[in-house]
């Protein structure tokens, strides 16, 4: 294999969703069995003396055959200087000798895994999957959940909803050139009782979704909660978290680094140990479709284990064999 870089294309050949999807239910069971593992990110705010206008994440994992280390930066500002908001790179090594395998686009991992575990997350646990989804936020990472579930569940039409109109706009364009029938959308209650699926993924210090007290939830809804990753972002309104938590339904892709990062739960109030973590909680995924009570809440904060099965996808896929057996 070569350490020639992979651009952003070439790295998202190597990672189509659905494929994704099963590796990162692959990297649950290597998780539980012990095979796989990955320390808390660091989370270094950088820019304007350490200000916090931007923050540096880096994330190592390693299983029995791949080591990997992901350094990207957020700056959220970036696309006013003309810049993405997301760079960095993901370095592949062989786990035995250390020899660099690969290096891919640390955005396009990012975006693609991220993604996918919402995906995984929705088919095993949305009581709905087949239904209409709504998408919160226009950015990145709303591009990459519309085209994930589109590939992945087929939903019978999409609703995007964003600050920025002509943004929602574009997104619905790109839906219906993908074949799903979507629609741009001013108001989220407006279609909040006809979807079954919600992915909210924007860096907003404020819900940007109905309170419970509402009449707009109900116990099939599926919300994947993506976008806050820092303690004062919050897209979820407190009180469907915390029914959530009571109910047994609010589960998470990790539990390391949750206390520090999720600033929905931190902002609820969670007790943490009524989150359930994905690697237990996708055993039990039939009672907890059927389990009512809430909206099932799956909060996303990221884990380099993800970023690790797409690098043993990726490796797979420019080296047969050369990933071993995940």
């Amino acid at each position: 294999m070569s350490l020639a870089p992979l651009d952003a294309d070439q790295t998202a050949a190597r990672l189509p969703y659905p494929e994704l999807a099963r590796a990162i239910a692959d990297m649950l069971a290597e998780l539980r069995a012990g095979t796989a593992t990955a320390p808390p990110r660091i989370a270094l705010p950088v820019g304007d003396a350490g200000g916090g206008a931007g923050t540096l994440l880096v994330m190592p994992a390693c299983n029995r055959e791949l080591v990997m280390t992901k350094n990207i930066t957020v700056h959220p500002d970036n696309p006013r200087r003309g810049l993405p908001s997301i760079l960095g790179e993901v370095v592949v090594a062989d786990a035995h000798t250390g020899r660099r395998l690969a290096l891919l686009d640390g955005p396009t991992v990012t975006g693609r895994r991220t993604a996918a575990v919402s995906l995984l997350a929705a088919q095993r646990f949305a009581p709905r999957p087949d239904g209409e989804l709504l998408i919160v936020g226009a950015g990145v990472q709303a591009l990459t959940h519309l085209e994930a579930f589109i590939a992945g569940l087929a939903p019978r039409r999409v609703w995007l909803h964003s600050r920025t109109a002509a943004k929602a706009g574009a997104l619905a364009v790109h839906a219906r050139a993908l074949g799903t029938e979507a629609q741009a959308v001013d108001d989220v209650r407006a279609v909040l009782q006809r979807v079954s699926m919600v992915v909210t993924v924007t860096s907003s210090l404020a819900p940007v979704l109905p309170d419970l007290d509402s009449g707009l939830w109900r116990d099939d809804h599926f919300i994947a909660a993506v976008g806050a990753f820092r303690p004062e972002m919050c897209e979820l309104p407190p009180a469907l978290c915390r029914a959530a938590s009571a109910s047994g339904r609010l589960l998470a892709d990790t539990l390391f680094g949750i206390e520090d990062e999720a600033g929905d739960l931190l902002q609820a109030g969670i007790d943490w140990a009524t989150v359930q973590p994905f690697e237990q909680a996708i055993l039990a995924a039939d009672a907890l479709r059927a389990r009512g009570g809430s909206p099932l809440v799956f909060k996303s904060v990221g884990y380099a284990l993800w970023d690790l099965a797409a690098c043993v996808l990726a490796s797979a896929a420019l080296a047969p064999g050369a990933a071993g057996a995940a």
